[in-house]
């Protein structure tokens, strides 16, 4: 009988010592979609930045509301349709699209009067209230985008796009790291600053882009920054990211095993200061 005691005060000390399951709602882009849709990287990538967490974390159960090249504006748009779910944290990783798509950024005061999905102050706006609605102690943390070299997607050369190095409609994506940043100071919330992150700087998200000599001919593997002059022709040239070029990112955009690695460690360093309390407190 005594050791039947025992046994159950061993059970109940271990029981109560692991940390309880916690839900995490990761929402984003292409980025966080492919988190499970791998074969769509031609399985160039092993495993994405939310499974990774986990496996450091593995007390976090995560559901990925990642959205193929969708913006922020797109997200707010819909965020009545999303299948949205109440969670212990919630996550916000976007604002890379929004730049490609040359939407106005807007500005805080867009924000703090929640002036509508005209900018992407606004729709940020927008998608926090939801999340609040949904759970109002649950922690929300603010992804910037990371910075990008020319993307060209790997099952249709013609959708490519040139890198964060240059402005598109007179925006710089670091615009919208920086905004991301603002809201999270105003609101007090946590932000993971990918964009300024030392392992995610343009020279190291490939090690050289595979292009033709305008002058020969000759394909030849061009590093970072030498390849933003050197045109790709979609309809005649090869893939110019093959497997050698890889780096942090696969295709110029879309994280590696690398990048996404390094996304995962600094969104640990974050989400390990939860546990699940009724309030979720920082421990």
């Amino acid at each position: 009988m005594k050791k039947l005691f025992l046994l159950l005060t061993l059970a109940c000390l271990i029981s109560s010592s692991k940390p309880n399951e916690i839900s995490w709602v990761a929402i984003g882009d292409s980025i966080t979609y492919l988190n499970d849709h791998l074969d769509e990287t031609e399985n160039r990538v092993t495993k994405g930045y939310m499974t990774r967490v986990v496996e450091k974390l593995p007390f976090i159960r995560y559901t990925n509301q990642g959205h193929n090249g969708w913006t922020s504006g797109g997200i707010a748009r819909s965020i009545d349709t999303l299948g949205l779910v109440k969670a212990d944290i919630y996550s916000v990783f976007l604002g890379t699209n929004d730049w490609w798509a040359g939407r106005p950024l807007g500005r805080l005061d867009d924000y703090q009067r929640n002036t509508g999905n005209n900018t992407v102050y606004g729709s940020f706006r927008i998608i926090i209230n939801k999340l609040r609605a949904l759970n109002p102690q649950a922690p929300i943390i603010l992804i910037t985008p990371m910075q990008r070299v020319d993307f060209v997607y790997l099952f249709n050369f013609k959708n490519n796009a040139y890198g964060s190095y240059r402005e598109k409609n007179g925006q710089h994506l670091e615009s919208f790291a920086k905004a991301i940043d603002s809201i999270g100071h105003y609101e007090h919330l946590p932000v993971v600053d990918l964009f300024h992150l030392r392992g995610l700087q343009l020279k190291k998200l490939v090690n050289y882009k595979r292009l033709k000599d305008p002058q020969r001919g000759v394909y030849t593997n061009y590093p970072y920054p030498a390849f933003t002059d050197v045109p790709f022709n979609p309809a005649t040239d090869e893939y110019p990211y093959p497997v050698g070029a890889i780096n942090k990112t696969y295709d110029g955009l879309h994280p590696s095993d690398k990048g996404y690695a390094l996304i995962s460690r600094e969104l640990v360093k974050v989400l390990k200061k939860y546990k699940n309390d009724k309030d979720l407190a920082p421990r």
